[in-house]
């Protein structure tokens, strides 16, 4: 087989990988078409604490080949999303339907993989940057047959990480406000959850203005240039405390919700200052693991803000995929539109470069 491995020191597409048989609870995916997100990058580049060598991608979607002896939900020939929560499915956490609580969902990477005779890791539980893939049987959410696959196969992370971020682990109500720190991948789809949900004020914030365009389309109802050093005065000019357009005591007037898909310090403290009383910071962005943010307890004390993290949508991918998938199927959310791009597995790094260039909403190789 052909894949995608990160060696350590450099990222290949190589040939001659090899995938293990099943195990009774396992599933090979001849994977069909896989998105490229920015934590792959990250991956590539170093950044994450993982053993390499190993096949990289984590968002994709595919027909399974075979499956394992104790494997019932999935048979050769279905198509399926693969979710990166390799969870136990067993403990507290999975049986509340909570599996990014799960445990077994971190530092849980094995070799399937073999390449001239030597063992290569897995990426994400998933590495879908290959012709195919072994997961776990619960990892595989069956979809019908007339969903594209490269729409599927960002449902697995950026769309999942976005989506759920509002229906999860936000509250967000009828009529409430947003803002959206950044308008890649994960962003988009936090708008159009927010249409869903039916916030009345959507404002997208992006440092590309050049995504204006694309933030209205799938429900922004303002747009604020990222590189403005007023982003804050220019959001809560949009929900002032008053007609005379300033704050109140404590800070009052801004958004319900503020969600960081970017994760920078800067970011996160801008988002807090964004907020209206009781208003929350939903962080989705991953930053490195010392990276800090600093802002004021005063935002916090006496008017109930608060600031949370959200790990992949707070998801439970067998409730939620098919969810996205209907949805989508109805026309009450786009895929389509967020595949920028697709690319032959041949040509991943000019995919790579249009990631890096922020420039689009999803790459997707295919296979």
């Amino acid at each position: 087989m052909r894949g995608i491995v990160y060696d350590g020191t450099s990222t290949e597409l190589v040939e001659g990988l090899t995938v293990r048989a099943p195990g009774p609870r396992d599933v090979i995916v001849e994977i069909a078409a896989a998105g490229l997100c920015h934590s792959d990058l990250s991956y590539m580049r170093g950044l994450y604490p993982v053993p390499a060598p190993a096949v990289c991608g984590h968002e994709g979607a595919g027909v399974v080949v075979e499956v394992g002896a104790a494997v019932t939900h999935v048979t050769p020939g279905d198509h399926v999303i693969i979710s990166t929560l390799a969870s136990c499915g067993f403990c507290e956490q999975c049986a509340a339907g909570r599996p990014t609580a799960c445990r077994s969902t971190l530092a849980n990477w094995s070799q399937p993989f073999t390449l001239d005779g030597q063992p290569i890791y897995n990426f994400a539980a998933a590495s879908v940057f290959t012709e195919r893939t072994v997961v776990r049987d619960q990892q595989c959410v069956k979809i019908p047959q007339d969903v594209p696959l490269t729409s599927a196969a960002i449902v697995g992370c950026g769309v999942i990480t976005g989506i759920g971020a509002v229906f999860n682990r936000a509250d967000v109500r009828l009529g409430q406000s947003a803002v959206v720190f950044g308008v890649g991948g994960v962003g988009l789809n936090v708008i159009q959850a927010l249409k869903v949900k039916g916030a009345s004020t959507i404002i997208a914030v992006d440092t590309v203005p050049e995504k204006e365009a694309l933030a209205h389309r799938f429900g922004a109802t303002h747009f604020v240039d990222g590189t403005r050093d007023d982003v804050v005065d220019a959001v809560v000019s949009i929900r002032p405390h008053s007609e005379a357009a300033v704050r109140g005591a404590f800070n009052s007037g801004g958004v319900d919700w503020a969600f960081d898909c970017v994760a920078q310090p800067q970011v996160t403290y801008n988002a807090l200052e964004c907020l209206d009383w009781e208003g929350t910071v939903v962080v989705i962005g991953v930053a490195g693991q010392t990276a800090e943010f600093h802002g004021l307890y005063g935002r916090l004390t006496q008017v109930d803000r608060g600031i949370i993290g959200c790990r992949y949508g707070s998801s439970s991918p067998m409730r939620d995929f098919p969810l996205i998938v209907d949805l989508y199927r109805r026309g009450e959310i786009l895929l389509d539109e967020l595949v920028t791009t697709t690319y032959p597995i041949e040509r991943w790094r000019e995919a790579v470069h249009e990631l890096e260039s922020g420039a689009v909403a999803r790459s997707v190789v295919t296979l």
